[in-house]
């Protein structure tokens, strides 16, 4: 009689992954069938399947009559808006509607005293205007008699333009008035010492965007 040898019995850790393999079968399978059972993506497909039918009858169906007046309404809608610019419309000033005055802040001044000088405008027509009023066209001039004694452009540094809309029975002012500093004024003057006006009466004669005052206003150095 052969002596049958013992079996070998495995280790605990064998079994261990035996079991783990068996119990990843079982989870397949069982997946597998859900997965065959339930699709959620077609019936989801399903669902949205009807709206293109019914784009597509729309699109084939003739218009509704309550479209045509729809689409007609837009178009007066386009006409009738604004202009982009609506500054085109307002006519620039002119010497008829906008009375141009020479300022001075006082009658008289004393020794010592730096005459202010500035610009009024009044528009006395009935309609609104459009004129520049930037440094580059305003030209303030003192003179003595035929004697020209200070231009506000003879050293000026650096100019603007500034385009303002004047309202009818509107008047609007220099903002900062302009100080002359009672010395005579020229082009080859400028930053350099220069002669001292007198006592004496002077004339303040201003333009600004090519209008000019009809008057000249006087004043007195003591």
């Amino acid at each position: 009689m052969t002596d049958t040898p013992p079996r070998r019995r495995h280790s605990p850790a064998v079994y261990r992954r035996r079991r783990l393999a068996v119990l990843l079968v079982v989870l397949l399978i069982v997946a597998a069938i859900v997965l065959a059972v339930w699709r959620p993506w077609e019936g989801a497909a399903a669902q949205g399947g009807p709206t293109p039918a019914a784009t597509t009858d729309a699109a084939s169906a003739p218009a509704s009559p309550t479209a045509s007046p729809s689409a007609e309404a837009a178009e007066p809608a386009a006409s009738d808006a604004p202009p982009a610019d609506e500054d085109a419309e307002v006519e620039p000033c002119s010497a008829q509607s906008v009375q141009v005055s020479a300022v001075t802040d006082k009658d008289a001044y004393g020794a010592g005293e730096l005459p202010q000088l500035s610009i009024s405008l009044t528009n006395s027509g009935d309609a609104p205007c459009l004129l520049n009023v930037g440094t580059a066209t305003q030209k303030l001039t003192v003179s003595s008699g035929p004697d020209v004694w200070w231009r506000s452009t003879d050293c000026q540094s650096e100019s603007s333009d500034q385009v303002v809309q004047i309202d009818p029975g509107q008047t609007v002012s220099s903002v900062t008035p302009i100080t002359w500093d009672r010395t005579r004024s020229s082009v080859e003057s400028c930053g350099s010492d220069r002669p001292a006006a007198p006592a004496g009466y002077f004339n303040l004669a201003v333009e600004i965007g090519g209008l000019a005052a009809q008057q000249d206003r006087q004043f007195v150095l003591r």
